[in-house]
């Protein structure tokens, strides 16, 4: 063996026993890992994957048959769980998505958690949701917010069930270790069926806010977004490109952001919710985002194009879109979206980016 050799077997013993070192110091070196640490662009782990509301809601209701309401589980939840994700009940890395079903009569307890969470109402009414003490109706279309450590439990008045989609920012907490719990009442605090809660009775008045709130609140302070109103502000978006105005986002494809009135910005500090209405026909530009969402077809049915693989989707199912996946969608049909993402966290962070992809 030449000298060369010999030095060279000295050094990769040497390497060998280095690394052994490193491990038993609980030490990583980056140059070993720098791909995967600081990739060229973001190599998301979730997947895009379509849930089927065909499949979800039997689902939901077999479990309404079996599986109680009550303290220990506190809510029939059924979390969409990312197959990329290794098993964890994530929808993305900082979404979760959630189908929960509550049965005739039935009482959900009331708890309050530090997560921001929402409810949007694909189809049904007769729950109400009572945050902190202010019952809310739910019906069809509906967007409404229970901001993080408001008090919040469900009754349903009804003969009949009911299941709607819950979004929290459960990954983001966990991640970061911030979640806090606390239990509240085992019933709700007020079991009235209002048609409009006290929150829509203060705020939800276009243009209009109250001296009462001239605060800066970090949420949104509307308790329901409801569904009227989203239809008439989108209807009225195609109206006024059909008169040659300048109101959609691109052609056939009208566009609505729930806001805080308190600040404009978004409804609460970790979550963006939209609402989108394409015309039949239409396509939108592809494009890719840093950070993830969720969709959920309301009405319609429209092919999702995921980086190389479409989806055609319908009412109900539920669209998960992970950081820098290319996006476009074709409607075939008049087609209604709901969206949520981690928009706020992104730009806040200012790690936010868009691009649009040309040609495709």
């Amino acid at each position: 063996m030449t000298a060369a050799e010999q030095s060279s077997d000295w050094k990769d013993l040497e390497l060998e026993r280095l690394y052994l070192d490193f491990a038993g110091e609980h030490l990583n070196p980056l140059w070993t890992q720098l791909g995967d640490l600081m990739p060229m662009v973001p190599t998301a782990r979730a997947l895009p994957f379509v849930w089927r509301w065909s499949k979800l809601y039997p689902l939901a209701a077999r479990a309404g048959d079996l599986v109680p309401v009550g303290r220990g589980g506190e809510r029939r939840a059924i979390a969409l769980a990312n197959p990329g994700l290794g098993g964890v009940p994530y929808a993305t890395p900082t979404l979760w998505a959630a189908i929960q079903y509550l049965g005739p009569k039935e009482v959900a307890p009331e708890h309050r958690h530090s997560q921001n969470a929402f409810r949007f109402v694909l189809e049904g009414e007769g729950v109400w949701t009572v945050v902190n003490g202010d019952p809310v109706a739910m019906r069809r279309g509906d967007f409404l917010l229970t901001p993080g450590w408001h008090f919040h439990g469900h009754h349903n008045e009804t003969d009949q069930p009911m299941a709607w989609l819950d979004g929290l920012d459960i990954p983001f907490a966990h991640y970061m270790d911030t979640g806090f719990f606390e239990f509240g009442s085992d019933t709700v605090t007020d079991d009235a069926t209002p048609d409009v809660s006290r929150a829509e009775r203060l705020w939800s008045h276009p243009g209009l806010r109250p001296l009462v709130g001239l605060e800066t609140t970090a949420s949104s302070p509307i308790a329901a977004y409801r569904w009227e109103h989203t239809d008439r502000a989108l209807t009225e978006q195609l109206a006024l490109e059909d008169e040659g105005c300048p109101a959609t986002v691109e052609p056939g494809h009208a566009a609505v952001r729930y806001t805080n009135p308190t600040n404009g910005g978004d409804v609460m500090p970790t979550i963006r919710a939209e609402f989108h209405r394409l015309r039949e026909g239409t396509r939108t530009r592809p494009r890719r985002n840093v950070g993830s969402a969720v969709y959920q077809v309301f009405e319609g049915t429209a092919r999702f194009r995921l980086g190389n693989d479409v989806h055609t989707v319908h009412q109900g199912d539920l669209i998960t879109v992970p950081s820098w996946t290319e996006l476009s969608i074709e409607s075939q049909s008049p087609l209604d979206l709901f969206v949520f993402s981690d928009a706020p966290i992104m730009e806040r962070l200012h790690l936010s980016r868009s691009l649009t992809v040309e040609g495709a």
